[in-house]
C-alpha cells in the first residue's frame, strides 16, 4: 500500500495487488496512510504454494479489474 500510494500523490495511477488474506490489513494501511480510496485488487489465497499455472489464472482472472482501477 505504501508503493501504491506514493506513486498516486505523484500522479500517477496505482494499484496494489496482494492475497485476500490481506484484505483487512491493506485497509488499514490505507487509512493510516491518509488515502482510504487507494486501489487494491485482492487474489485468492495462499500464493506462495501456488504453482506457475495457478499464478497465471489468479493473475488472468484479476487483469480485468485491475485495468478498471487504473483507468476510473
Amino acid at each position: 500500500m505504501h508503493d501504491t500510494v506514493w506513486f498516486e500523490i505523484q500522479g500517477v495511477p496505482s494499484v496494489s495487488i496482494a492475497s485476500s488474506e490481506f484484505e483487512e490489513a491493506a485497509a488499514t494501511q490505507r487509512n493510516a496512510l491518509g488515502m482510504k480510496d487507494a486501489q487494491c485488487i485482492f487474489v485468492p489465497h495462499p500464493i506462495q504454494d501456488a504453482t506457475d499455472d495457478e499464478m497465471r489464472a489468479k493473475a488472468d482472472a484479476c487483469v480485468e479489474a485491475v485495468i478498471g482501477a487504473l483507468t476510473a
